[in-house]
């Protein structure tokens, strides 16, 4: 078997001490770029691997980060965990996705295996809106150090940071857009509103209905499962109204198509009846052969890239007093044919 390269045969090819050696492969400040940069050069020519055993003993880090989606078949969140490996990969962390299908007990169960392989941080986007409701969870949460960062679904609590986008002005700007295209009735394709982001939604959807002038209908909004046959019977129900609506903001960009594609099977034009505009700029809506759907961008590969830099910052603390931050990323309105009646101002 051949002998494994060691920081003392890197140190003798290059005249140095095994102690700068050691410095230069942990990217220690005293070491000179240039010799750390030789000494990386030469690590790699000689096939050198770290243990990272001994590194994480020596350390107090696991170089492990659990990052914890409702569900990883989704682009937006298959973008976030994205964001997140380009961040932490080149300082050395690897990640362990967890997919928790929305079940509050396959959370606690996927946080509990986490810790119990000591992760140095945990990036999460919560299932359980009464999340802080659950003891267990606080127990667990308290009883560590090891820091916690919601990212898109949330909740406010006490040194938790979060990284989130402006929903509220997601769902403003969006039905604003539906007005400023002549839309008078306008539906909202709600979600579960115990969500702050989805209430957030609503909240922004209904103060800009109030701002131009438009009564607010509470029988147009309804509550709507992210999924393509959920918005086809929510878009049923809506068209089945003695005065259906001109417009459907929704929430999510797959409720959004569904209810494109009930609309069309009934016969009506979109935009010229119907004006939509979804949630999430999946990929789907601006590649649909005939009708693109205008969709609210929430960035989630930047909100990876910063819920892992709020991570680093976190992990590297060496202040007693507990370092929380919330981060709120400015959503963008991405206009496409469903909803573009004429141009606007």
């Amino acid at each position: 078997m051949k002998k494994k390269t060691t920081i003392y045969d890197i140190a003798a090819k290059l005249g140095l001490t095994a102690a700068t050696v050691s410095r230069a492969l942990n990217d220690n400040p005293k070491i000179s770029k240039n010799t750390r940069q030789l000494v990386l050069d030469t690590a790699m020519e000689m096939n050198y691997e770290q243990n990272k055993v001994a590194l994480a003993l020596k350390s107090g880090k696991s170089y492990n980060v659990g990052v914890i989606v409702p569900r990883i078949d989704s682009n937006f969140f298959s973008s976030v965990i994205r964001g997140i490996e380009e961040e932490l990969h080149p300082k050395g962390y690897h990640v362990i996705i967890c997919q928790t299908n929305n079940q509050e007990n396959i959370e606690i169960e996927k946080i509990n295996s986490l810790l119990n392989v000591q992760v140095d941080g945990i990036l999460m986007s919560i299932s359980n809106a009464n999340l802080e409701d659950n003891m267990g969870f606080n127990k667990l949460i308290r009883s560590k150090r090891t820091p916690l960062i919601f990212f898109d679904r949330k909740k406010d609590l006490k040194g938790v940071s979060s990284v989130t986008i402006d929903d509220f002005k997601g769902g403003y700007d969006a039905t604003k857009h539906l007005i400023d295209q002549g839309c008078k009735r306008i539906a909202h394709l709600s979600n579960d509103r115990q969500f702050e982001i989805f209430n957030n939604r609503f909240l922004g959807y209904k103060q800009a209905l109030l701002d131009n002038g438009i009564e607010f209908d509470e029988s147009l909004v309804i509550e709507t499962m992210s999924k393509v046959v959920e918005g086809r019977k929510s878009a049923r129900a809506l068209l089945d109204m003695d005065r259906p609506p001109d417009a459907i903001f929704s929430s999510s960009d797959f409720a959004a198509l569904g209810a494109l594609q009930e609309i069309k099977e009934s016969g009506l034009e979109i935009p010229e009846d119907i004006c939509i505009v979804g949630f999430s700029n999946e990929p789907f809506t601006k590649f649909m052969e005939l009708t693109t759907i205008s969709s609210v961008d929430q960035f989630p590969m930047e909100m990876g890239k910063v819920a892992a830099q709020v991570f680093l910052e976190e992990v590297s603390n060496t202040q007693d007093t507990k370092i929380s931050k919330n981060i709120v990323l400015t959503p963008e309105l991405i206009v496409r044919k469903s909803s573009l009646k004429h141009k606007e101002r």
